[in-house]
Formats: structure tokens, sequence, C-alpha cells
């Protein structure tokens, strides 16, 4: 079709177009107008879908859901108290990316304890805490090590390098989750029944298609892997609404990928090793969600000394969310952005009240950007 980086062959207009039509046609004959409700758990395809209009083309039938797809935006706030806490000890040097400054946590945020005088450096990649903690030897150089599996290979990798230096003065918070095990939970959400999965490309590459397979076999839930440009998101649209269709026929569902130009079914297998190497599954919590059972990562036992949990003793009291927000009902998929009473009046990106309004891949915030000017169908 075109080469991986020519985006504008991603973006022709008589293509979208076509896939528009068939989406309302797929809609109205094959599925006889009924409801379809489509998630998608990414935030760059949350941002992708809002730039490009994308809800303002689909027919009246159509929903297309945000899931919990941001990283920042399930980071729990215990997990943001315990960072805010970690910055403010003598002699800690907190490393983190810059999404996660102003992330509120109970009482405070990273933004605001760097500016009160607390050493937080944003970083580039996780390979500059190496460089931090070698030129500071003095102090303990703690990175924030949030991220789906996206990430997660990269902060592997920079723990075994530490370790084969020989660097004692770095750890890292491992806030990792992992995307399978959400997928499985908002299938079981009563209540509200998910027609189909636009699955993350990101994710994918490094984990490939087939870590969706239980998912669509237990609930028969379709899965596509879907790319991030336009047509790309409309082709999987196309590609959902026919297997939806096979489903309500009787059929069973299955994993496709229409970004087959970048992901596999088996995934990146070197990726996949440093992460079996330096991390296990876990329980983990996910902000306004609850526990996911093993969707998190925790330190193997070969790099457990790395993990600054045990390393930076602090007091983490328990903390309720900011009231009035609703960034759980929205991460479910039960709400949408417009829902919240607190959107675009007491919650903007510049004063954010929930992590859905703070992270640029928040569902609030790329509604905040994009689509406040728009209907949901028109």
């Amino acid at each position: 079709m075109s080469t991986f980086f020519d985006h504008e062959a991603f973006r022709s207009e008589p293509e979208a177009t076509a896939l528009v039509s068939r989406i309302h046609e797929l809609l109205r004959e094959k599925l006889k107008g009924e409801p379809v409700s489509l998630m998608e758990v990414c935030g760059t395809h949350t941002v992708a879908i809002s730039r490009a209009g994308i809800r303002s083309l689909m027919p009246g039938g159509l929903k297309l859901l945000s899931g919990p797809g941001c990283p920042v935006c399930v980071t729990p706030l215990a997990e943001i108290d315990r960072a805010i806490a970690a910055s403010r000890l003598q002699g800690v040097i907190l490393t983190t990316f810059g999404d996660m400054m102003r992330v509120p946590g109970s009482e405070s945020t990273l933004e605001r304890e760097k500016a009160e005088g607390a050493d937080v450096r944003i970083l580039y990649g996780p390979l500059q805490a190496i460089e931090i903690a070698e030129e500071n030897p003095e102090s303990q150089v703690v990175f924030v090590g949030v991220g789906f599996e996206t990430t997660s290979p990269t902060i592997a990798a920079t723990v075994v390098e530490a370790a084969r230096r020989g660097v004692t003065n770095l750890s890292v918070f491992p806030f990792f989750k992992t995307v399978p095990r959400a997928l499985d939970m908002l299938a079981r959400v009563p209540g509200r029944p998910l027609d189909g999965y636009i699955c993350p490309g990101h994710v994918s590459a490094i984990i490939g298609s087939g870590a969706y397979e239980p998912t669509a076999t237990e609930h028969n839930i379709p899965c596509v892997v879907t790319g991030f440009e336009p047509l790309d998101i409309l082709a999987g649209i196309v590609m959902l609404l026919e297997q939806v269709a096979i489903v309500r026929a009787g059929g069973r569902a299955k994993v496709e990928t229409q970004y087959s130009r970048a992901v596999t079914r088996e995934g990146n297998p070197a990726a996949l090793a440093i992460i079996a190497d330096v991390f296990e599954e876990c329980d983990a919590e996910w902000r306004e969600i609850g526990v996911i059972p093993m969707s998190g990562h925790e330190f193997s036992e070969r790099y457990r000394s790395f993990d600054a949990r045990d390393r930076i003793d602090v007091e983490v009291p328990k903390s309720a969310g900011p009231s009035g927000c609703i960034c759980g009902e929205i991460m479910l998929g039960q709400k949408t952005p417009t829902d919240c009473p607190l959107f675009a009046g007491r919650c903007t990106p510049r004063e954010a009240v929930g992590p859905c309004m703070v992270s640029t891949e928040g569902a609030c915030a790329a509604f905040y950007k994009y689509d406040r000017q728009t209907t949901e169908a028109p």
C-alpha cells in the first residue's frame, strides 16, 4: 500500500469517504440499525479519533467509547502520592516522564513539589536515569515507572544496564500495567455490553495480536488491532462491524490485524524476553477502577533490589479521589467526558481535577481539545 512512514497515504479523502460509506452501509443493512458499541483502549487512538473528527462521521447507532488506554490516567492516587512523598525526601532525585508532572495526587503534584524545591527531573528516556545516578553517587535516583507494554521493555533494559554497570543508587517505582487483562475485565462489566475492541497498535507491536485471542474466544468479542492514521481507524471499524454482524448471526469472534505493517501475531520476541527476565505478573490497582488480577508488572527476584518501594520508606495515607470526578466511569466506557459536571468548567487542561484531563492521551483532554464543538451523531 505504502511505506510505513508515508502518512499521507493513510489520509486519502476518497478512501476515507468510501470507508465511512461502508460503515453506514454495514450498520444499516447487515446490523439492521441496531446499536453497536466499540471501545478503543489506547490513548493514541483516543486522540487520533477526536483529532480526525471520526465520531462526527459515524452513524447514529454506532458509539465509539474510550477505555482505560492512558497509562497516566490509570495510575492510582496512592501511587502518585508515593512518588510525591519520595520527592520530598532529602537525598532523593526523582525522575519521570513529563506527562506525570501535573497529575494530581491527593494534595499536590510533582510539578508543585519541584517548584517548592524538590529535585524532580523530567527525562526523555529512562537511560538518562543511569547517567544521573552515576553523576550523583551520594543520592538515591528514583524513576517513576508508568506505562503499558510499550514502555516497560525500555525500563527493563535500563535496569539490566544499571545492573551491568554496577549502579546501586538507582531504583524504579514499578507502576506498570498490562492491556490484555484490562480487556478481559471490561468485557465482564455488567449492564454495558461491548461489541468490539479497537486494540492498541503500539502495545500490540510488543505483545502480538495473539495476546487478545483469549478475550475474543471467551467473551465472543471481536478484536481488531488498528493503526493510528484516519484510514487505519476507519478500516478497523469496518472490520469490526463485519465481525459484529457475524457474531450476532451466531458466529464466533476472532482477532484480526489491520495494522499488519507493524504488528504480528507473535509480537516482538526480544522485548517480550526482557520483560519476562526483569518483571513478573502481579495484581495491580487501576485508578478509579480497582484491582485487576495479574494486570501489572513487579520486579522478578533477580532484579528485586531495584524496587523503589523497598528502598524508599514513605507512608502514604489512603485518600479518596477528587469529589465530582467521573474518570472511572469514563474509562469504563459507562459515560463520556461531556457527561461529567466538571468538564470544561472546574476541570480544564490548565486546571485539571482528574487524570483524564491532565494527560495529553486522556479522553477528557482529547474531548476538550477536539470534540466540544461536534455532536456524537449528526
